[in-house]
């Protein structure tokens, strides 16, 4: 078994084992997708990569990161990104296969693009109010979230469900929920940004509760032949907050869901040391696939014949 096998993940059966990640361009319009995400994903069919993941398109208008990301939230959205989708599929590798990541960024909204600064937009820039499960910020400087009361859950999982529904209409082969760095469905699991006192926070099942709702919602309303997977964090790299345990769980708990696969990636919840080692999170998703059982993907500083090295890891 290699890279360049085959695999069959949920019942999509992929040429390679190869995948490119959800990137951020933070180049849309108003939500909309533009001729440079012509050019980014046409260029990416032509990699020979199995599967592309688009970057995560936000549930809802209060759900972006920044003024440039995409949306697929309302009609407009959906038919720029249907063009630019035709257009790359018709260039494509034969076989590669396409997912979009839905996701909504919760008080990690509202921020500059990473050229602007990368710091919470400021009073001149067109802010907006940012939600959370706590009202506490993301970091120092950064504005104080509203808390979402339990009325407001409803909305956001809507919001989700509606996105994955625009994306089978696109004809994607694949869903991927966003509940990892540091987003709102992050942002409930992490014990560093849900304080919680209700059936949403405290212990690791309330924590799990809504991003397993969503989860739930999501994969209802996904024909068979689409698969639903998720990026989730392996661990915060925070005393107090995730730990690989709890991601195998999550996983586990996704898995009975339907998820066909899950992406492990790490940190983003709240400032942190990570360590960068190369390959410094391939052992996170090689637990996750050794407790679960799943197809798992994994990222960040991948470099073919060096073997993974983090102190204290076995």
């Amino acid at each position: 078994m290699t890279l360049t096998s085959e695999i069959t993940i949920g019942g999509l059966q992929l040429p390679n084992r190869i995948v490119v990640a959800p990137m951020c361009q933070y180049s849309a319009k108003d939500g909309c997708v533009t001729d440079w995400h012509l050019m980014h994903l046409m260029q990416l069919a032509i990699s020979g990569a199995g599967l592309i993941v688009m970057e995560v398109a936000a549930t809802e208008h209060v759900g972006r990161i920044t003024h440039g990301c995409i949306g697929l939230y309302n009609q407009a959205q959906e038919d720029a990104l249907a063009r630019v989708l035709a257009a790359a599929k018709q260039v494509q590798t034969k076989g590669t296969r396409w997912g979009i990541q839905i996701g909504h960024a919760g008080r990690k909204a509202s921020a500059q693009r990473p050229w602007e600064g990368r710091e919470a937009l400021t009073p001149d820039e067109n802010p907006w109010m940012t939600e959370a499960p706590s009202p506490l910020p993301f970091r120092e400087g950064w504005p104080v979230p509203r808390e979402l009361k339990e009325s407001d859950l409803p909305r956001i999982r809507l919001g989700f469900v509606q996105a994955a529904e625009r994306a089978v209409r696109l004809g994607f082969d694949v869903v991927e929920l966003h509940a990892a760095h540091g987003y709102l469905l992050h942002q409930f699991l992490s014990p560093v940004s849900n304080q919680r006192n209700d059936k949403y926070g405290g212990s690791l099942e309330n924590r799990m509760r809504f991003p397993l709702d969503i989860a739930r919602a999501v994969q209802e309303v996904l024909p068979p032949n689409v698969v639903l997977g998720a990026r989730i964090t392996g661990s915060d790299w925070l005393e107090n907050g995730i730990v690989i345990e709890e991601a195998v769980e999550f996983a586990n708990r996704l898995k009975e869901i339907g998820v066909g696969y899950v992406g492990v990636t790490s940190a983003g919840v709240a400032p942190a040391r990570v360590p960068h080692n190369l390959d410094y999170q391939i052992l996170l998703a090689e637990k996750v696939k050794a407790k679960t059982g799943l197809p798992t993907r994994a990222v960040g500083l991948i470099q073919p014949g060096v073997p993974p090295a983090l102190p204290g890891w076995q």
